[in-house]
This record gives C-alpha cells, sequence and structure tokens, in this order.
C-alpha cells in the first residue's frame, strides 16, 4: 500500500514539474513565465520529496532530515527568486517584451 502511495505521489509530482516546465517554455512574457517554475514546479517538487520521504521511512532510516531541509530550502527560495525576476522585470519595464527575451 506504501508503494502505491509512493508512486501516486511521483506521478503527481512528475506531472506539475513537466507542467511548470511547459508552462516556462511556451508563456509568451516574463511575468507570465513566472508561474511556471514558482507555482507548478514548486509543487512538482513538493510531491517528488513526500514520496522520497515516504519511501525511505518505509526503508526503516526513518524520516530524514535531507528532504526536510531541501524542502526547507526550495520553497523559501522560490517565491524570493520569482519576487527579485518579478522586481527586475518592472525596472527594466519588460511589460512590453521589448527589452528582456
Amino acid at each position: 500500500m506504501l508503494e502505491m502511495l509512493t508512486a501516486l505521489f511521483l506521478l503527481i509530482g512528475a506531472a506539475f514539474a513537466l507542467i511548470g516546465s511547459v508552462g516556462l517554455a511556451r508563456l509568451p512574457d516574463l511575468f507570465m513565465r513566472l508561474h511556471g517554475p514558482t507555482k507548478a514546479t514548486t509543487l512538482g517538487i513538493g510531491g517528488i520529496l513526500i514520496a522520497s520521504i515516504l519511501h525511505f521511512s518505509d526503508q526503516g532510516q526513518g524520516v530524514s532530515l535531507h528532504e526536510i531541509l531541501i524542502t526547507l530550502f526550495v520553497f523559501t527560495t522560490a517565491p524570493i527568486s520569482a519576487y527579485l525576476v518579478a522586481r527586475t522585470g518592472l525596472h527594466l519595464d519588460a511589460r512590453n517584451g521589448d527589452n528582456v527575451d
């Protein structure tokens, strides 16, 4: 049963990561492209990390500190980096798409 739950979280995480990556490649301007990696891909990484926590806690090692630290790092740095990229885009006036590719 735990293997099925782990596989489910892996599939959900992979689907969100794929959707976020496609959104990053396909959306037209800088501000729309920020939503792909900051929202969907972060959820995808979260799903994969939950699957990793479930898998390694089932192995008898308990909850690993590595997964918890990775989760805190990703969920902390993704919004901060998106904020900095958005502020830079506003500073460069990237709303029209003329200055930034």
